[in-house]
């Protein structure tokens, strides 16, 4: 089956979460990545090395140096993850890269960017959306604000966008047959995903402290709840013919109003809630439309029959679950099966002989430590 970026050549220099998914997207729609990992390394951390390669180099040797030039040379996208100026020191800078190869897409993931006071600092997901300008908006009333693990900035703002930007830069140079320079940083990403909540600031849902507006954990009919299993269910019953279902599923009907007092509305919810189990519940509340749903943990959302029907999740060889890409194209769509994760170095003979090095000159790597082949199948 073609799919949409087969014939695409991507370099991805490893690193953790937010690179490493970003090359995933790529390589889930058809491009051919190879890693970059260090030698040395017997354990990768990556995750999301699904349908990747592998090479491990020495970038602290030269010849390792020219092993990556090399192919960056003959791809169309690298992706680099470190903080700024560091591939400058490699002697692996856009400049030179663009210099060689023109129609190189140079992708820079970054906490902070590449410019500014804050640019050449340490920093997580935490401090990124703290920047941003999200977290700030992110907690229930009264408390502190409550990061959302490392979802926002590593995979939306970062991994995610990240391709994007990449995708925008391929479809570009199919006119105007130049690569450019793309500096995709965390921070900026976060922001950007987070647009509506500027946006959105004059509308009526807002005015009142963190945790206390309609859908930051202020509505009692936006909200989750336990129950009688220890289970947790979410509704989301925010327009009056969804309340209505809601109230009825919960059998409070001629007991509550949409524009009754919150406080007094959402102990209610809790205790009726607290009356039946977690699939008691979606009993009750499958032929209403209510905006009810389960709250799955990772387990569970593979089984269900919604995300059943649609193939939502994958099979690995060892019968573990993971989500399928997304969205789905019609006639390119993304793979439909896990292809195995990449043991560090398995594909470095392999890489380097498909760009031009001889055999010799491949021993001659391996025997000086620049480069090290690791051949064989993940055991991740």
């Amino acid at each position: 089956m073609s799919m949409a970026l087969k014939g695409i050549r991507v370099v991805e220099l490893a690193g953790l979460a937010p690179a490493p998914f970003c090359a995933m997207i790529l390589a889930d729609f058809g491009a051919k990545v190879v890693r970059v990992d260090r030698v040395k390394s017997q354990m990768g951390t990556d995750r999301l090395g699904r349908g990747k390669q592998s090479v491990a180099v020495d970038l602290k040797k030269k010849e390792g140096v020219e092993v990556v030039r090399r192919m960056c040379s003959k791809a169309d996208v690298v992706i680099e993850p470190f903080r700024t100026g560091v591939m400058e020191k490699l002697g692996l800078g856009p400049d030179k890269l663009l210099s060689d190869n023109p129609r190189l897409v140079y992708a820079r993931l970054t906490g902070f960017g590449q410019q500014g006071p804050w640019a050449a600092k340490a920093g997580h997901d935490v401090n990124y959306i703290s920047l941003a300008g999200i977290l700030g908006q992110l907690g229930r009333k009264g408390e502190r604000p409550y990061p959302p693990i490392n979802l926002l900035a590593d995979f939306a703002g970062g991994g995610l966008t990240c391709a994007f930007g990449i995708t925008m830069a391929l479809f570009e140079r199919s006119t105007s047959g130049k690569g450019q320079v793309i500096d995709s940083n965390m921070v900026e990403g976060s922001a950007y995903i987070g647009t509506w909540l500027w946006k959105s600031r004059p509308m009526p849902i807002w005015g009142k402290e963190r945790g206390d507006n309609v859908l930051d954990g202020g509505s009692p009919f936006y909200d989750t709840y336990e129950t009688k299993d220890g289970k947790y269910v979410g509704v989301g019953a925010l327009e009056p013919q969804f309340f209505n279902d809601l109230v009825k599923g919960l059998g409070l009907s001629n007991e509550v109003s949409q524009f009754d007092d919150p406080a007094e509305m959402r102990q209610k919810f809790k205790e009726r809630f607290l009356s039946k189990s977690r699939d008691e519940w979606d009993v009750v509340f499958d032929g209403l439309d209510a905006c009810y749903s389960p709250i799955l943990d990772h387990n569970e959302a593979p089984l269900h029959p919604h995300n059943v029907h649609n193939k939502s999740f994958l099979k690995d060889a060892k019968g573990r679950y993971e989500p399928a890409p997304a969205p789905r194209l019609s006639r390119t769509p993304g793979v439909d099966e896990v292809y195995p994760t990449p043991r560090i170095g398995e594909h470095t003979s392999e890489v380097l002989q498909e760009i031009g090095f001889s055999q010799n000159e491949i021993n001659s790597f391996i025997s000086n430590g620049a480069v090290e082949n690791n051949k064989g199948s993940s055991k991740l």
